[in-house]
């Protein structure tokens, strides 16, 4: 399992789990009219074949090209638009005192051999970009 993999799966599962129109091949069930709580079978089979975040992705180390452990992978961002686009990576600090989490576009990682990469990059890198902090 490698790390673009891995957040391509976790895209896919977003995809798969957030877009519900488009479809023709729907569930029976329906609340309130017409609103669905469920993905078609079609989308289910994309789901079954995709990463879990929560297992596979969140809370996992992030590494460099030199083999260094440079972050942690803390959050997933979904835009508006229903796209990942975003890992935020916590580097630096101890059990969570002086920790510097950044926004890190998806498109950066790179396949990695079974571990999540961020080529080119170290915690110094990462402590001098602009700290992440979450809309109120």
């Amino acid at each position: 399992m490698n790390g673009m993999r891995i957040l391509s799966g976790v895209a896919v599962l977003a995809f798969a789990g957030l877009v519900v129109a488009g479809s023709t091949e729907r569930p029976a069930a329906q609340v309130a009219g017409s609103s669905l709580l469920a993905v078609s079978v079609e989308e289910m089979k994309m789901v079954a074949v995709g990463w879990s975040a929560k297992k596979q992705i969140l809370g996992k180390d992030v590494y460099n090209d030199k083999d260094e452990k440079i972050g942690v992978v803390d959050d997933l961002i979904v835009t508006p638009d229903r796209s990942l686009s975003y890992a935020i990576i916590g580097t630096g600090g101890f059990v969570g005192l002086g920790k510097h989490d950044v926004a890190i576009p998806v498109k950066l990682f790179k396949a990695g051999t079974g571990r999540i990469m961020l080529a080119g990059a170290s915690k110094d890198a990462l402590k001098a970009l602009p700290k992440f902090e979450y809309a109120k």
